[in-house]
């Protein structure tokens, strides 16, 4: 029986530089390479703050407010993404149809409910477009959700302003579903 070499020499646990031996046992990450530890509550600060990728890191006031105005601009993006997409949708519609049913209503009476029911082609240019702005609103809504947990505090409050601005400015425009056949008041 042979003796099984239980050494962690390998591992580094006092100092946060990489190891040297290169072996797959390492447990230095990523982020601890750069001897940089994740922040994992708000903090109000604009020194070292990594913004989305390795080298964008902000060091500066400056820097700060360009990257809030910029996550700013990139929220406001996403809510006109979104309702852009629902009015492309709407345009895009190629064959309705109304169906219309009897329900009973009130004191005996009977009410014709219609519904309308929309279709759309699967290979058309519409929904190649569809999809091509559902690609970038899933990766821009993802850019925005890692900004936030960063949880830099400036940074989160331009997500939160971008969204709200983004949102006043386009929902407006939004159809609002009406139920006719609704009874109650």
């Amino acid at each position: 029986m042979r003796s099984m070499n239980m050494s962690h020499e390998h591992h580094n646990h006092g100092t946060m530089a990489p190891s040297t031996t290169g072996s797959h046992g390492d447990h230095n990450h990523g982020d601890m390479e750069h001897g940089m530890s994740m922040q994992m509550t708000f903090y109000m600060d604009y020194k070292n703050v990594e913004l989305l990728f390795a080298g964008l890191v902000i060091n500066s006031p400056g820097e700060m407010v360009g990257a809030c105005i910029a996550v700013f601009l990139l929220a406001v993006f996403y809510e006109g993404l979104k309702i852009g997409r629902e009015f492309l949708l709407r345009r895009s519609q190629v064959s309705v149809r109304y169906n219309s049913m009897p329900v009973p209503g009130p004191n005996g009476t009977v009410l014709m409910e219609t519904h309308k029911t929309v279709g759309q082609r699967m290979f058309s240019m519409p929904h190649l477009l569809q999809t091509v702005l559902h690609v970038i609103q899933v990766v821009v809504s993802y850019f925005l959700m890692l900004i936030f947990m960063t949880y830099n505090g400036f940074l989160c409050i331009a997500v939160a302003a971008g969204a709200g601005t983004g949102y006043f400015l386009f929902s407006w425009k939004k159809a609002v579903v009406v139920d006719i056949t609704e009874h109650c008041h």
